[in-house]
């Protein structure tokens, strides 16, 4: 059996440490780069490189930025009453995308998870409590997702901003748009059913 070399091993071992890229997957983007040109390969070096360089948290939304704070937090436009909480960078901007939002975020990095030993000095939540006693904040809308974790973590920040007079939200559960019923899990239809609105 023909040896493989050291260099093609690390990039696959490196490959298979990213989520949801199982060897299988990391060969063929090793094997994928070894065919590529040069300029392609150092092209995707630089921009990991470039990444981890100039990428840095908000230190007031810990968002993802190039510069600090943030433009989410320095837009004018927004309104600074209303926080929206959400575990990740990606879920601000899929909440970005509705655009029916024009409030301030707060990103938590994660949820609490005692099973994969995150609890809440982990995350972001001191800071959140901070910035709602140090800012005119009205309204926190918890939009954590609707997993056990999602739900243990809005619950805490429930819990921790009860001293507050700020107004605290949950985003409605219901059902998708094109799905079926009989496809609904119990829980989905439950929330569907208690945030039903007159028509």
């Amino acid at each position: 059996m023909a040896a493989v070399p050291e260099a093609v091993t690390r990039l696959v071992d490196e490959f298979s440490r990213l989520p949801g890229i199982g060897p299988k997957t990391a060969s063929r983007l090793t094997y994928y780069l070894l065919r590529a040109s040069t300029e392609q390969v150092m092209a995707l070096g630089n921009a990991i490189t470039q990444l981890k360089q100039r990428i840095r948290l908000c230190s007031r939304c810990f968002n993802i930025t190039e510069a600090d704070p943030c433009p989410v937090c320095t837009d004018a436009r927004r309104d600074t009453g209303i926080i929206c909480v959400v575990e990740e960078p990606l879920d601000l901007l899929a909440i970005e995308r509705v655009g029916g939002y024009h409030g301030l975020y707060h990103v938590l990095h994660g949820a609490i998870s005692p099973v994969d030993g995150v609890g809440p000095d982990d995350l972001r939540i001191h800071e959140l409590i901070e910035r709602v006693r140090k800012e005119p904040v009205v309204e926190v809308i918890l939009a954590t997702n609707p997993s056990l974790e999602g739900e243990a973590t809005a619950m805490y920040i429930q819990r921790q901003l009860l001293t507050t007079q700020v107004r605290i939200t949950r985003l409605a559960r219901g059902l998708p748009v094109g799905g079926d019923l009989e496809y609904a899990d119990v829980i989905t239809l439950a929330r569907a059913l208690e945030g039903r609105q007159a028509m």
